[in-house]
């Protein structure tokens, strides 16, 4: 492979002087003059007005290393310290290269030039516009004419100390997202771990989908302080329950309004949008948006302008977006009670928060976390019995608690045993209460038209008892998921892809749909008949 390096004439250290011109370090000449450091072509890019200087530097280069060859580059540079003209003077450079990664190696030297023309060499090479490293030249302070050099790798991955010191704030920044509380749901914090790139990363629209309760709001929030923390974001962060918005102030909350725009407007109001402008707007229950209000919504995503209500000259609002409902927003499409173009415009980063009773194993370190709170709020110590809190863990923990409310539920519970705990310690007595509270709230809601329907009625009205009776007990919990995932999922290829998430990593060509409706047809079942099924069970 031959080394190719990119160098900006250095036009006053690269000058000769003295009887000799090679007695001093001079970085042009230093860094083809290196042993362990050969060049083999270099492209010296130079001014007009240094035309002069360049051809005796590329002349000084042929004597103290006759096998390089030195391409002098004119280029043109209103002003050497615009970032803006030095840039494009560079990017305009490297389009004109013909880059062959596989057959050189690439190089580009960071000691000549001005500081903006290093920073520019920098992020070129760092967005791979110059497809390798840095290479840096520097006096050594030995005499040495020749210096010393050091070639930097971008890819940080070779640093172990720089990458212990990134994967450090990455874990408090993924510790920071789930507020401290050591999770151990695998899935959950898979989950966690994307969200965190994508916030601080990306700046289109998250929806945050999944049942009431699961803690899509306090999520939205975090998101925001991480981006603000990363500097992403320098606003404010404007919550919004799209369910308590209707008719003519649903469009003066969001978008403003003019005096005079309706009956009761008595002065201009800027309008939620507005307010968000710069930070995090958070749509909450967004499925309760009326079809107007969507449509408007949909242009200020996209052009980050709108028109307050009454108003004959639109507003601008660079805010970033996220969404939360608990909605199948499809099926609000298919019944016209959605967008579709908003949806495909807020659908590009989409993730499910489970339900609390998808995630069991996280009961407990969310007990340790609402007591805390608990105690932070109130200005009280508060402690768990022993055998208070095995009790409490035995009921929170079995597959018969639905936890119908989720993480809310669990707020509650707690708040009431630590408000009740007498002399500030929860015991036996105080669980037992409570537990008989859940088990009645439990047991009316079952009772109630908008129960849920658990997995395994979802499989009795999709297979017959004899069907039922069939199967294993080693395949009913997969299926019984499997299911699930299929009723909570907007299309075949869809579910195929949550459970076939890790396998399908490994298949050069990945048909989930295929392999989903396969392991389905086993069990005499298809997504037809799932979906249809689901839909009874709703209407």
């Amino acid at each position: 492979m031959k080394n190719v390096v990119v160098s900006l004439l250095g036009t006053n250290l690269d000058r000769r002087g003295g009887e000799d011109p090679f007695a001093r370090w001079r970085p042009t000449i230093g860094l083809v003059s290196q042993p362990v450091f050969k060049v083999d072509r270099l492209h010296l890019l130079y001014e007009k007005r240094f035309a002069e200087l360049a051809a005796a530097v590329s002349e000084d280069v042929s004597k103290v290393s006759p096998k390089t060859k030195v391409v002098l580059e004119e280029v043109r540079c209103r002003s050497p310290w615009n970032f803006q003209d030095v840039y494009t003077m560079l990017y305009d450079f490297c389009g004109r290269m013909n880059f062959d990664p596989d057959k050189e190696s690439y190089f580009a030297h960071i000691s000549t030039g001005t500081h903006v023309a290093q920073i520019c060499l920098f992020l070129l090479t760092e967005s791979r516009h110059i497809p390798g490293k840095l290479v840096q030249t520097s006096p050594d302070g030995k005499k040495n004419p020749a210096g010393k050099i050091d070639v930097i790798d971008l890819d940080l991955a070779r640093y172990d100390m720089i990458a212990r010191r990134f994967e450090t704030e990455r874990r408090d920044d993924l510790d920071f997202l789930k507020a401290g509380i050591p999770t151990r749901n695998r899935d959950f914090n898979a989950l966690i771990e994307t969200i965190e790139r994508v916030a601080v990363r990306s700046e289109e629209p998250i929806l945050l989908t999944g049942p009431t309760g699961a803690g899509k709001s306090q999520l939205a929030r975090r998101i925001y302080e991480l981006k603000k923390a990363d500097g992403r974001v320098a606003g404010a962060f404007v919550d919004v329950n799209c369910a308590t918005l209707r008719g003519d102030g649903a469009m003066s909350a969001l978008f403003g309004h003019v005096k005079g725009a309706y009956t009761g407007a008595a002065r201009d109001r800027a309008g939620l949008l507005k307010e968000a402008d710069g930070g995090v707007l958070f749509l909450d229950e967004v499925g309760e948006l009326g079809l107007d209000e969507q449509a408007m919504l949909l242009r200020a995503i996209e052009e980050k302008a709108f028109f307050p209500l009454g108003a004959d000259r639109e507003e601008r609002s660079a805010f970033q977006l996220i969404c939360g409902t608990n909605r199948d927003l499809a099926r609000a499409v298919a019944e016209g009670r959605f967008r579709e173009d908003l949806l495909a415009r807020i659908d590009l980063w989409t993730f499910r928060l489970p339900a609390l009773r998808e995630r069991r194993e996280d009961i407990e370190p969310n007990l340790d976390f609402e007591l805390e709170q608990f105690c932070r709020k109130s200005g009280r110590r508060v402690t768990f019995n022993k055998e208070a809190r095995k009790a409490f863990l035995n009921y929170a923990l079995s597959p018969k608690t639905l936890w119908r409310a989720n993480f809310r539920e669990l707020n509650a519970a707690m708040t009431r045993m630590s408000t009740l705990a007498p002399d500030g310690r929860i015991d036996l007595r105080t669980v037992g209460e409570e537990i008989r509270r859940l088990k009645l709230a439990d047991g009316n809601a079952a009772r109630g038209d908008g129960a849920p329907e658990t997995e395994s009625a979802a499989l009795k009205k999709l297979l017959a008892p004899a069907e039922l009776a069939e199967i294993d007990a080693f395949d009913l919990p997969q299926l019984e998921h499997v299911v699930k995932v299929c009723r909570e999922s907007r299309n075949l290829s869809e579910a195929g892809r949550a459970l076939f998430n890790r396998s399908r990593l490994r298949k050069k060509t990945a048909n989930d749909a295929d392999r989903l409706a396969k392991y389905l047809a086993r069990f005499s079942l298809s997504w037809e008949k799932i979906r249809v099924s689901a839909a009874s069970s709703e209407n």
